[in-house]
């Protein structure tokens, strides 16, 4: 299995396929930088999975593989909680031999993503310490200079005193690249135990992997009106291979509290 990645993403996803017995290897000079980057040098055309899928098409063909596994991260606010910063990880295992994908998703608070317009030393001594320099590195940019990989203390200072020559606004930045930030490392890896067990869920009919939630229905009962909520009533397992299904009934118990029925608030 070749895993599609520059940035050493390996050091906390191999260890787990070799669990398996799988033997991943990294391709040397792999450029997924074409693909997107998070400062924005290269802007990123297809949503996550795309992108994903982009990565591994292109270390199969110039590996000869035909097993490829890549991640795609993306940072900003949390989709359901409003202002909190969220990194979200979409890991993809592509199999050729068996016309076969199987991802997942992981969306963690857990992030140090953050950035900010600094105009003095303090400011930025104080930013860095504030989302985990120098074991989370930064980049500091203007409108006409970029630097990234930024993670000792002497590099910052002189980096900063160097382009605040120029009289430009700096602004300074975490640096998400999973090699200079620990913190997503570990979303990294809790995504990829989330992969390891849907390749280990298979389909009760035709034994392949991947056996996993394909719909969610609405409408779990209100307790006390028994009208239908949103909450979830059941999930629906698929198999993508033989198209086998399994309705889960109440996977969150039979009915809903009244705090979540529209008629009961309205």
């Amino acid at each position: 299995m070749v895993i599609a990645t520059q940035h050493k993403k390996e050091q906390v996803i191999a260890p787990l396929f070799q669990e398996l017995g799988i033997e991943p290897l990294v391709l040397p000079n792999f450029d997924t930088d074409q693909f997107g980057t998070f400062a924005g040098e290269v802007e990123r055309k297809q949503d996550a999975l795309s992108t994903a899928r982009l990565k591994i098409q292109q270390a199969l063909s110039l590996s000869g593989e035909t097993l490829g596994l890549a991640s795609e991260g993306s940072f900003g606010l949390h989709p359901q909680m409003g202002f909190v910063p969220a990194d979200e990880e979409v890991l993809l295992l592509m199999d050729l031999e068996n016309q076969l994908e199987i991802a997942v998703s992981k969306i963690s608070t857990n992030t140090n993503y953050a950035h900010q317009q600094v105009s003095s030393w303090k400011e930025l001594r104080e930013f860095a310490i504030e989302v985990g320099f120098p074991s989370h590195a930064l980049i500091l940019r203007t409108e006409t200079k970029l630097q990234k990989g930024i993670s000792d203390w002497q590099t910052l200072k002189d980096t900063f005193k160097e382009i605040q020559l120029s009289g430009a606004a700096v602004q300074a930045e975490t640096d998400m690249r999973a090699m200079f930030n620990p913190t997503r490392m570990k979303v990294i890896e809790k995504a990829t135990s989330l992969l390891i067990h849907k390749i280990n869920s298979v389909c009760p009919v035709c034994s392949y992997p991947g056996f996993d939630i394909v719909e969610r229905k609405t409408g779990l009962p209100c307790l006390l009106c028994q009208r239908p909520t949103s909450l979830t009533r059941a999930f629906i397992h698929g198999c993508q291979h033989c198209h086998h299904q399994v309705e889960n009934l109440f996977p969150d118990g039979e009915r809903s509290d009244p705090m979540y029925c529209d008629y009961c608030n309205s």
